[in-house]
């Protein structure tokens, strides 16, 4: 692949616009931030959902904090590039900075309420209402459509935000860059790929069967390797992005659990000294909070991770460029930092993610996005029927998706994905009251 395509600025759905002070890619960041979806994320779960603790982290803090490692991260990656001379001197490294630090901010964009949960109700709806007497109209429904009811994927839905549903609907989204958009892809092919049919209980995409022609100009825009029919090798710049998240998730998860009493400090800063390899944090004195301790050590991992993924990056340098590195940039760190990565992963899982308020408040996710999905998808049945009849209570039911809400000229298919759109894009309170009102049991 040639960085001279993968930087591409052209923007799709329009051209170039005129501006004296911000770049395109500078453009795309700020389209990003001020998007609603974007501000949606400072209300949707990031791991514990509705924490009643100011300081835990939502999916709009998460995502900020992403963008900036995953800056430092490109700009690493781009003074390297320049020093090599792999890329023209005319270009800015702080640009590649800005690319990724734009597809950070928006990769988490697509998903629902509860976080993971969230996705795991959307799945569970339509898995059980595609057996016999279900709501959902398999018959209406292509093999490929099928599956992605059936694997709602907050990735997926991440790339139908920005290139669709946002801002410009269905005419661009948010217009933003090739480049940027190619970035954002971590998972660059489809609900029936052989790579989803063999993560069976994990499965992880990019693309829905409803954007596949939108991905496909993307990549012969960017000249991403074509692998096969439809099939293109990820952008460079998405394992930056990946890894900036991922070096995010591991560090910040802890800090949550410290400041939710749920670890101790010294169990966390025994992990985080892991992280900071070589480099020592800075000693604030043993009066500091904990949460002020703890701080000196994280800054000193997170600069020594991004040290060492832009190191990584350039040790698969060739694959990565040639699309055949099937890896990702943590996993292939130093033995002691990624010794302290899994160390990390493991006392999350053990000790955070299962803690009881979180596993109530997901468990009762299942009941809001059942109730919130029954109302809608039964409306859409009646739009979609042989009459196409619409009830009183349909017809408010689907008032309520404003101008997004399904016609008579939609497939099954795309109305379906409306819906998913209309839930997916709920904060968490929202969400809840909603399921309230609908089920019957809200108060006005």
């Amino acid at each position: 692949m040639d960085w001279q395509q993968l930087l591409n600025s052209h923007r799709y759905g329009r051209e170039h616009l005129a501006d004296e002070i911000r770049n395109e890619f500078h453009r795309d960041h700020d389209r990003i931030v001020f998007s609603p979806a974007f501000r949606r994320l400072g209300k949707k779960t990031q791991v514990h959902p509705l924490a009643s603790n100011d300081h835990i982290h939502t999916r709009l803090t998460h995502s900020i904090e992403v963008g900036s490692v995953g800056r430092s991260l490109g700009v690493a990656v781009g003074q390297e590039l320049l020093s090599r001379q792999l890329i023209a001197p005319e270009v800015n490294s702080h640009d590649i900075g800005l690319i990724v630090q734009a597809s950070s901010l928006a990769h988490d964009i697509g998903n629902p309420p509860f976080g993971h949960a969230g996705e795991f109700a959307i799945r569970d709806w339509y898995a059980r209402n595609s057996l016999d007497k279900g709501l959902l109209r398999v018959d209406k429904l292509s093999e490929v459509e099928h599956r992605d009811l059936l694997l709602f994927e907050g990735n997926a839905q991440g790339l139908r935000i920005v290139s669709q549903t946002e801002n410009h609907l269905f005419d661009g989204g948010l217009r933003l860059s090739y480049a940027t958009l190619g970035s954002l892809v971590k998972y660059p092919w489809g609900s029936s790929h052989p790579e989803v049919r063999a993560r069976e209980g994990n499965e992880k995409y990019s693309i829905y069967q409803a954007e596949s022609h939108i991905y496909q100009r993307v990549a012969e825009q960017l000249g991403l390797v074509a692998k096969g029919k439809g099939d293109y090798a990820r952008h460079p710049l998405s394992y930056l992005m990946e890894a900036a998240d991922d070096i995010c998730y591991r560090i910040l998860d802890l800090e949550d659990g410290l400041e939710m009493g749920l670890l101790r400090f010294d169990e966390v800063a025994e992990i985080f000294l892991q992280l900071c390899g070589e480099l020592k944090p800075i000693d604030i004195g043993p009066e500091a909070s904990d949460r002020r301790r703890l701080m000196a050590f994280r800054s000193r991992a997170f600069e020594n991770m991004i040290n060492q993924c832009a190191e990584a990056f350039f040790d698969h340098y060739d694959e990565i460029m040639a699309g055949n590195f099937t890896g990702d940039l943590v996993n292939s760190i130093h033995d002691k930092e990624r010794a302290g990565v899994k160390a990390a992963q493991l006392l999350a899982k053990t000790r955070v993610f299962s803690q009881a308020s979180k596993v109530e408040i997901e468990v009762g996710a299942y009941t809001a996005i059942a109730t919130l999905l029954d109302a809608l998808i039964k409306s859409v049945n009646e739009l979609k029927g042989a009459d196409g009849h619409l009830s009183y209570r349909s017809q408010r039911t689907l008032q309520l998706m404003g101008p997004s809400q399904p016609d008579h000229t939609m497939s099954y298919y795309e109305s379906c994905l409306r819906v998913n759109d209309f839930v997916a894009g709920m904060t968490d309170n929202y969400a809840l009251y909603l399921a309230r009102q609908i089920g019957g049991v809200g108060r006005s």
